[in-house]
Order: C-alpha cells, then sequence, then structure tokens
C-alpha cells in the first residue's frame, strides 16, 4: 500500500466510514421482511448503517491518533540508540540538540554546518524510518478499517440492537468531549503550578508578592553587575490594576448606556444597524487597537495634556507612553462586551414587569430603573466581570501604549507595564530555561489565573444571590 500523509489517511477512513454506512443500510434493507417493512428489525436501517460506519473508521482513527503521538518519540529513540555511547551518556538537553540537527540535515538544512559522521548516519536512518513508518501506518490503518467494516457487515441480523449501541458510542463521544474541556483547564493549572512552585524554590512567595521592585534580570557570574534580580510583583499588579481601572470606566457606563438605548429606547431599524456596528470593535484585532494608541491616542494625550497644565500653571510632565492612553483604548475595545451581553440581558427581563411598572404610573425612566436594571442585575454584573477579565488579560495596547517599565505608580499619566506584558517579555528570547527569570512568568501566571478565577467566582455568587425566576 503506497503511504499518505495523515489528513488523507484521515479523509480515506472517513470514505471508508461512508461506505461502510451504505452497504450496513443496504444489507439490513435486505434483510427486513419486505411484507412488514422494518417490523422485522429491531433498529431501523439507519441505525444498522452508523453501526457499520462507526466499526469501520473510528477503531482504525484511533490506531492514528495514538500512532500519530507516539511516532516521533519512538523515532527519536531509536536513532539516538545510534549515537556513540559517549553521545547517548549527554544530558537530555545536549541530546536534544543533536536529535535537532538530525532534523534539520534531513530537511536538507544544514548552510555553514559540518555535521559529525554519526549525525549523518542517525539523518539517514531517520529517512528511512519515516518511510517505513508511513507505509505501515498506512498499511494497518486501511487494512483495520476494511476488516472491521466487513466483519461489521456481516455480522448484521434483525435482532441486532443497533441503535442502542450507536446512541451508547454517540453518547459516549459527547461526554469525552465534555471531559476534555476539564481535563485541560486541569492540566493547564497543574503545568503553570509545577513551574511557580520550582521558582518560589528559588524566590520566596512573600518577596515575589509583595515586592515593590521589578527587575528580573539575573546575573550569569559571581562577577557580573547590572543584573539585580528583584522579584516584587506588586508594580505590575498596580499597573494592571491601573489600566484595568480607566478601561472600565471608560467601557462600564459607555457599554451600559448603549444596552439601556438599543434594547429600550431604540427602533428595530436603528438596532439593527446600530447594534452590528458596536460588535464590530470586538473583532477588530488588537495590535490596531495598539497603534491607534501609540500613533494618535498617546500623542494627543501628552499634547493636549501639556496644554491644558501650561494654563493652569501646573509643572506635571505626561509621559509619551502612558496607562491613560493604553486604558482609554482598551475600554472602547471592550464596550461590546458589555453593551452586547447587557443588551441581551436586559431583554430578556419579562415585557410583564415593564406592563406592570408603566400600569402603576410610573415613568419610563423609572421603570428601567427601579424594575428593569434591578431584575437584570446578575447578568450586567456578569458582563461587567468578563470585561474586566478581557481588560486584565490583554497585552498588545500595553506594549506599545504603555511600556514595558515596572513603575511602582498610581498616575496614569506615566508609562507603566501589566503582568501579561512581562510574561511575554520574559518568554521572548534565547534565555536559559531554568532561570528564575523564565519561570518568574509561570508565577505571574499563577497570579494571573488566581486573580481571573476569584474574578468568575464574585459573578457566580452575584448571579446566584440576585437571580429571579420568572414565568
Amino acid at each position: 500500500v503506497k503511504h499518505m500523509n495523515t489528513s488523507t489517511l484521515l479523509f480515506t477512513l472517513v470514505i471508508l466510514g461512508y461506505i461502510a454506512f451504505v452497504f450496513g443500510n443496504r444489507r439490513s434493507r435486505s434483510l427486513a421482511d419486505s411484507s412488514t417493512g422494518f417490523s422485522n428489525l429491531n433498529s431501523l436501517p439507519f441505525y444498522h448503517g452508523m453501526l457499520t460506519a462507526l466499526w469501520c473508521a473510528v477503531p482504525s482513527m484511533l490506531i492514528l491518533l495514538v500512532w500519530t503521538l507516539l511516532q516521533n518519540t519512538v523515532m527519536e529513540n531509536m536513532i539516538v540508540a545510534t549515537f556513540p555511547a559517549d553521545i547517548r551518556a549527554l544530558p537530555e538537553a545536549q541530546l536534544g540538540l543533536m536529535i535537532n540537527t538530525v532534523k534539520n540535515i534531513t530537511l536538507g538544512s544544514v548552510h555553514g554546518l559540518n555535521p559529525e559522521p554519526y549525525l549523518l548516519d542517525g539523518a539517514a536512518r531517520l529517512i528511512e524510518l519515516q518511510a517505513i513508518n508511513k507505509n505501515i501506518l498506512t498499511s494497518v490503518t486501511l487494512i483495520l478499517a476494511t476488516v472491521m467494516g466487513c466483519a461489521s457487515i456481516w455480522h448484521i441480523y434483525p435482532e441486532k440492537k443497533a441503535r442502542n449501541h450507536v446512541e451508547t458510542t454517540f453518547k459516549n463521544i459527547l461526554l469525552m468531549c465534555a471531559s476534555l474541556a476539564v481535563f485541560i483547564t486541569v492540566a493547564i493549572v497543574f503545568s503553570v503550578l509545577f513551574e511557580s512552585l520550582r521558582f518560589f524554590e528559588k524566590v520566596p512567595v512573600f518577596d515575589f508578592i509583595f515586592g515593590l521592585h521589578w527587575s528580573p534580570q539575573m546575573a550569569l557570574r559571581a562577577d557580573q553587575v547590572g543584573g539585580s534580580g528583584s522579584f516584587g510583583a506588586i508594580p505590575l499588579f498596580v499597573g494592571t490594576l491601573l489600566i484595568s481601572l480607566i478601561a472600565m470606566i471608560v467601557a462600564v457606563p459607555t457599554g451600559l448606556m448603549s444596552a439601556i438605548y438599543l434594547s429600550e429606547y431604540a427602533t428595530s431599524k436603528t438596532r439593527s444597524i446600530v447594534k452590528p456596528l458596536l460588535e464590530v470593535l470586538a473583532g477588530i484585532p488588537t495590535v490596531v487597537y495598539g497603534f491607534f494608541a501609540a500613533l494618535t491616542v498617546a500623542p494627543f494625550i501628552r499634547d493636549s495634556g501639556g496644554w491644558v497644565f501650561n494654563i493652569l500653571g501646573l509643572d506635571l510632565v505626561i509621559s509619551s507612553e502612558s496607562a491613560l492612553a493604553a486604558g482609554l483604548v482598551m475600554g472602547v475595545m471592550i464596550i461590546p462586551f458589555v453593551s452586547s451581553l447587557s443588551d441581551d440581558v436586559i431583554s430578556a427581563v419579562p415585557g410583564a414587569l415593564r406592563d406592570g411598572s408603566l400600569g402603576l404610573g410610573a415613568t419610563k425612566s423609572e421603570t428601567i430603573r427601579q424594575v428593569v436594571l434591578p431584575a437584570a442585575l446578575p447578568g450586567i454584573v456578569s458582563s461587567v466581570l468578563l470585561a474586566a477579565s478581557r481588560a486584565i488579560g490583554e497585552t498588545m495596547i500595553v506594549v506599545m501604549a504603555a511600556g514595558l517599565a515596572a513603575h511602582l505608580t498610581m498616575n496614569p499619566l506615566e508609562s507603566v507595564t501589566t503582568v501579561t506584558v512581562q510574561i511575554v517579555t520574559l518568554l521572548v528570547g534565547d534565555q536559559e530555561f531554568d532561570s528564575p527569570k523564565t519561570l518568574s512568568a509561570f508565577a505571574l501566571g499563577l497570579m494571573l489565573f488566581v486573580v481571573t478565577l476569584a474574578l468568575n467566582f464574585i459573578a457566580l455568587s452575584v448571579v446566584k444571590k440576585y437571580r429571579e425566576a420568572y414565568e
């Protein structure tokens, strides 16, 4: 069997599954009593065909998935086994570099290199193993699909409970999809937690949480200067809080008022135009917002603010990169998170509440303030906290408009930085992974995860406390 790449092989398995479905459907129909329709069949022909398709495609797809996940590791171990004994005794990191060199040789990326003979032999062996692997994988999956499909077709009989098997299979697939999200979340938490614990072995927890100076540059040698290695995260959290606060001051009133207008005052024609235009803001890439903040908003704030301060006789300097510029643009960006969700929640308030309030003599504005908004409060709070989480996690706007300097200040006219910006900065570049500088990114990520998790719990508690059920 000529080998195929993974995508072609997967598509072929889907085609085989469809063919198996057709033949399974036809065979079940041939077993049906022509005088009574399908009454002698325990399940409809559709379910017999679907069960045949599942037996044909799913086992082969599972083999393909497992094989794809393990093939690189197996081949790398076989390549390392061909290396000389002294090379195999090297640390794992250096062996990884050797394997990468072998892979580059197979791809022809050896410009300016003079690889050792054992690396050339390993590259030749790798090419041979890849060809054998593809041939075996293609043969195994296709033969297995064919055999399982034929066996399933042959095993069709009128009393077979095909519908129960199909429904159970799809129930298990749905359960696996639901469990996958939980598994990924748990895996993320444990991976971040593990690296954070490695960081806290080198830097005390209290120095990190309550430290007032952030300078992650570490000295590589005892006689080297310029690396203080201070990991106080307070300036980063203050900067994150400052920019997020400015953004929420912009987004919450604007978004909430927009939602009230769209749901209570706007005509259907106006709503059909304005709401999509508002939601377009959520689809603009954050790098575009960053350009807008750096090239338009920040210079405008610097020039207009300097002019106002001169008139007032104040000796204040506005930085070219400021928390105010980043916060204003970020607030515009998250307006749709507040307006769209709040609009949906306000629109979902039963009309009977509005009619009852108006019938008792309340004006429209009084009805909105005293009836509609209290009824929609849980959803509004959830939208606000979702927008806050989005603001806390924003990176690109802060990089381009607020800078990278970790200043401990609450002055919105000065440059600050945030937790997410520092995480990106710490993990970019060629540096040692086991150093406190790199591991501090995971500690910052853990703290950010805890903060956003706390916001989610607050949102859930508010929803549960103020939720009202309507008939």
